[in-house]
């Protein structure tokens, strides 16, 4: 019964590895300076590593959201995200697999009568916001920077070629690890408290439960970026605005750092101990924070070459993510305890 509850969660995984986790590598690959397969394999890697590594501060947050307290709530919860991700995937939309859990857990909250924490809710709702600002931010800021650079020292084209490569290789790599920590969250968030999964004692290490957890969702992530990712990639990659190779660096690296801010444990707690404000640890999009960086780039080119039309159908996913995942969420809750007989809430 657990495995097959966990299939929901896997599902969703294999959705955010098509649609989220493809954007770590989408700006490079739609620049044709590094092949699929080799995006691909990096960035299910990594992901995987970030997710089981550093994956507790985002997940911790997105379950004060909603406790859902019963594991076939957790199934129903997750295949709705899921369902909604890939519907949009499918209309090669980038959406984001954070908006789609936030919305299928509230859609839980309203079919069992659970109250919703709002001010964890207006945190992440504030994230969707910020998030894809500071990743223009920070895109605009570099490539002003790395431009001037360039220019300093005359490197031969080839030269500049090579280094681009590499660059986008570790970026990538950073960008992957980044994103693991903070959007397995989305993933496998809702089954921690409910699939009771024992530490796992080997050589004086321990793995715990929710490691365990967190490695089988990294690896459906790794599977969705392998079989189903290219076409989000070319979306985002050369739709959106066309990107030379430098640019492209630029979006992933500002990618990579945005998802690093929004997910460090370790950072979040420094800067609250040295008295300053720190961004709250919250699942938050790759496919945003992407088309903030190339948003960036493009107003620094004066918003010449900004393809208007896709960014407003993007605009517009994002927006029907989490109202679409929420109807779909609260519709199979109610065929599955009704029709299925199945327990979608604990006691309270």
């Amino acid at each position: 019964m657990i495995f097959f509850s966990l299939s929901s969660g896997l599902f969703l995984g294999w959705s955010l590895g098509a649609n989220d986790a493809a954007n770590i590598f989408g700006t490079a690959v739609g620049s044709r300076m590094i092949r699929f397969r080799t995006a691909a394999l990096l960035a299910g890697l990594f992901v995987t590593i970030g997710a089981v590594i550093s994956g507790a501060g985002a997940s911790d947050t997105l379950g004060a959201l909603g406790a859902v307290n019963a594991l076939g709530g957790a199934f129903t919860v997750a295949l709705a995200a899921a369902l909604s991700v890939t519907w949009m995937t499918r209309l090669k939309l980038p959406v984001s697999t954070s908006q789609a859990i936030v919305g299928s857990i509230i859609g839980w909250n309203f079919f069992t009568h659970n109250p919703t924490d709002w001010h964890v809710l207006k945190n992440i709702a504030l994230s969707w916001v910020t998030s894809p600002i500071l990743a223009a931010l920070f895109s605009a800021v570099i490539f002003i920077a790395f431009r001037a650079y360039l220019k300093r020292i005359r490197l031969h084209l080839l030269h500049i070629d090579m280094h681009t490569r590499i660059g986008l290789i570790m970026v990538g790599i950073m960008g992957a690890y980044s994103l693991g920590a903070n959007n397995i969250a989305n993933v496998m968030g809702v089954f921690v408290s409910v699939v009771p999964l024992r530490d796992f004692h080997w050589a004086g290490w321990v793995i715990t439960g929710r490691e365990i957890l967190f490695f089988i969702g990294g690896l459906a992530i790794a599977l969705g970026i392998f079989t189903y990712s290219r076409k989000v990639m070319e979306t985002v990659g050369g739709s959106l605005l066309k990107l030379t190779p430098t640019a492209a660096f630029v979006v992933v690296l500002s990618e990579a750092l945005v998802l690093f801010l929004f997910s460090s444990v370790t950072l979040h707690n420094h800067l609250q101990a040295w008295g300053l404000p720190a961004l709250p640890l919250v699942p938050i999009s790759s496919s945003q924070l992407v088309i903030g960086g190339v948003l960036g780039i493009g107003l620094v080119k004066g918003g010449h070459g900004i393809r208007w039309r896709v960014l407003t159908e993007i605009a517009a996913g994002w927006i029907a993510t989490p109202v679409l995942a929420g109807v779909i969420s609260f519709i199979l809750l109610f065929i599955m305890r009704n029709v299925f007989a199945m327990t979608v809430a604990g006691a309270t």
